[in-house]
């Protein structure tokens, strides 16, 4: 799966925000759906401009913004 098919962003669209691409879903939405416990399944029941194939892309796409990034640890604040 290359997630550069389906995930691009346009200056024109949410101000350059990574969308699906045919979309003005962003990839920052969806994930927050993920966070907020959706599944995948009722993503694509509430948007049916997507596919499965979209939300694995989407899914790659996170997935290599952070493959390389290094990482440092979070102080806890109480």
């Amino acid at each position: 799966m290359n997630w550069k098919d389906r995930i691009v962003t346009d200056s024109d669209v949410l101000v350059g925000k990574p969308v699906v691409k045919g979309t003005r879903l962003s990839v920052e939405f969806l994930l927050g759906l993920k966070a907020a416990g959706w599944s995948d399944e009722q993503i694509l029941e509430n948007y049916p401009q997507l596919t499965a194939d979209d939300l694995h892309a989407l899914y790659a796409f996170a997935g290599a913004l952070i493959k390389d990034e290094e990482f440092l640890p979070l102080e806890m604040v109480h």
